[in-house]
């Protein structure tokens, strides 16, 4: 589409002067013959001009990019442009409502319907997922769909598919970059960049590069709150847990033997922290549902409230469902008492990151 360059345009307000022609002059005898023509060109006032601002350098089209001035509006803004690029065009274009006010410095597209996104340099002729700005809400539904798809059957709950990134979103988020053997964090994942790549790769999820090297191993991401469990080359559950918060801190362990399981058959599953005693999981007052010990007082249990973020005095909560399907799994589930064999329980911890509360 021809239109001028936002950055080195000019509108000419004023394109021409006048011509001058002699006044009438009664006293001029009717005889007399015209003035021979002058023989220099009488000076004109010079148009005054208007400069459009110019569009920062970052805009994908420059010559498509019109940066708003003080007391333009879209239909004014149209007026300067081609006939064939109306109001309503700049408007579809930008994705503005009818009755939106533009303000000083805001960015438009004004090369309407070229299938271009031109603040971007993005094909609008790709699929949409694809054009997406950093963190727009269709990324985020494309992660969304796919953290549902490879956590499915795992453990954690499924995601809304609504384009939101919340905190479980990144908690799950984060999750894929432990698999990926990215470096772990629970910011937001960028649409365009190559952790999104990796994460579209996945089909399946992959052993952890820092899994412990055992037969039946759990890893621990104190970032992500996140427990990962597995056997050898195998991805079993992925449970959201609540580790220990500041001053408390669950602390990092390389590869630690669980060494102890507690059903607490006679507290229906409850046991009492001798160190931090409370009712509060329990009315039978029991605060650590069947705790798996690995190291030292530090234990993964089932718990009432396992938000997304740390809330214990140490250990590891897990929902106590999500508990259940651990010790079944770990075959404790007909345990009638403390068990103290490692070589028993067989089950290998090993904890990592550090907590950083989302921003």
């Amino acid at each position: 589409m021809g239109i001028l360059t936002a950055a080195t345009a000019t509108l000419t307000l004023a394109t021409a002067t006048a011509a001058s022609s002699p006044p009438d002059d009664d006293s001029t005898p009717p005889t007399t013959t015209a003035a021979p023509a002058p023989t220099t060109t009488p000076p004109t006032t010079a148009a005054p001009t208007t400069t459009l601002p110019a569009p920062p350098p970052e805009v994908g089209n420059p010559e498509c990019v019109w940066v708003v001035r003080s007391g333009d509006s879209i239909s004014l803004i149209a007026d300067h442009l081609p006939a064939d690029v109306t109001t309503g065009g700049i408007l579809l274009e930008n994705g503005i409502a009818e009755d939106a006010i533009v303000r000083p410095d805001q960015l438009l597209d004004v090369c309407v319907g070229n299938g271009v996104d031109d603040l971007t340099g993005a094909s609008r002729l790709r699929p949409p997922t694809v054009l997406l700005a950093q963190h727009s809400p269709v990324a985020i539904q494309r992660q969304q769909e796919k953290l549902n798809q490879l956590f499915a059957d795992r453990g954690i709950d499924a995601l809304s598919v609504d384009g939101v990134s919340g905190e479980l979103t990144r908690q799950q988020l984060c999750a894929a970059r432990v698999f990926l053997g990215l470096p772990v964090s629970r910011s937001d994942m960028s649409a365009n960049g190559t952790e999104m790549e990796q994460l579209m790769a996945l089909d399946t999820l992959p052993v952890p590069p820092r899994a412990p090297d055992a037969d039946r191993w759990g890893l621990l991401d104190i970032t992500c709150q996140v427990l990962i469990v597995g056997e050898r080359d195998r991805v079993v559950f992925v449970f959201p847990t609540s580790t220990g918060t500041e001053g408390f801190e669950t602390r990092e362990v390389n590869a630690s033997r669980v060494f102890r399981f507690d059903p607490a058959i006679d507290n229906g599953g409850w046991h009492d922290s001798s160190e931090f005693p409370s009712s509060y999981d329990n009315p039978l007052n029991g605060n650590m549902y069947k705790p798996i010990y690995f190291s030292n007082g530090q234990a993964i249990h089932g718990a009432n409230n396992v938000p997304p973020r740390p809330a214990s005095k140490g250990c590891a909560r897990l929902r106590v469902n999500h508990h259940d399907l651990l010790v079944a799994w770990l075959g404790l589930d007909t345990a009638t008492g403390p068990v103290w064999r490692e070589s028993t329980i067989n089950f290998t911890v090993t904890t990592q990151g550090q907590y950083i509360p989302d921003p």
